[in-house]
């Protein structure tokens, strides 16, 4: 007899320790390979995301119908209840991303706005001042990166003054906010010289394997979110885009 509770637990493991680049292409497949009746289907996809979150998956299959009407403190306490169903990798920025940050980055002062579990800021912090911004940080953040300035704030008001950082680093991040334009907004006005934007290349669909509320399927969809009139330059890395601007002050 086939033991389902023994399979699911083997699936949701195997699924916290995925790299980003195999998320990515796994993504793809489900994406590109399922007819959109089935991929947006919820009793279809209530298998596989019960598989995978098991006790959890109603909060993700739930989310985008909640999440506009989510005060601040309700998004970020759903945040931390499903931690433990998340994946557990460093970062969810794949090598290839990594690679090209390192040669963007301008100046000497960096934020990376929405810095997770603080990876990049502290890889980064080797060579830059580096502060990290998130509405929610682990509580070993500082420990584990002692040369990062690491800040609680929402990427919609930042708690930083005009201009005050060379490079602006949102990573992985503008996929999940509700509104776009108040984010880049800000983004813009505390990036002095350049501001550097990654995102998943990701087809739009009710019913998603994390807390994404912003799509974007090709690079003109991320350079129509930004604005034309900003001159950004848009390329798909191993899965993701990447989106680099510089500041005109």
């Amino acid at each position: 007899m086939i033991d389902v509770t023994l399979i699911g637990d083997t699936i949701s493991k195997i699924s916290l320790r995925l790299s980003r680049s195999a998320s990515n292409r796994l993504r793809s497949c489900l994406d590109e390979l399922l007819p959109p009746f089935i991929r947006d289907s919820r009793f279809f996809m209530s298998f596989p995301m019960r598989l995978v979150f098991r006790e959890k998956a109603e909060l993700f299959m739930d989310f985008k119908s909640r999440a506009p009407g989510m005060a601040p403190k309700e998004m970020a306490e759903l945040y931390e209840q499903v931690q433990s169903v998340s994946v557990q990798r460093d970062t969810d920025i794949n090598r290839a991303c990594l690679d090209k940050i390192d040669r963007s980055i301008l100046g000497k002062t960096v934020l990376d706005a929405g810095c997770g579990r603080g990876y990049l800021a502290g890889r980064l912090a080797e060579r830059y001042t580096v502060t990290g911004v998130d509405f929610v940080l682990g509580p070993d953040l500082s420990r584990r990166h002692p040369r990062v300035d690491f800040c609680k704030g929402h990427i919609e008001m930042l708690p930083f003054k005009a201009a005050s950082f060379d490079t602006v680093i949102c990573a992985h991040t503008l996929e999940h906010v509700v509104q776009i334009e108040p984010v880049l907004r800000e983004l813009r006005r505390v990036a002095r010289c350049r501001l550097i934007i990654i995102v998943p290349k990701q087809r739009p669909y009710k019913y998603t394997f994390d807390l994404h509320l912003q799509f974007f399927p090709q690079p003109y969809s991320l350079l129509q979110a930004v604005g034309s009139q900003h001159q950004a330059k848009c390329v798909e890395v191993d899965g993701d885009l990447f989106l680099l601007e510089d500041c005109k002050r």
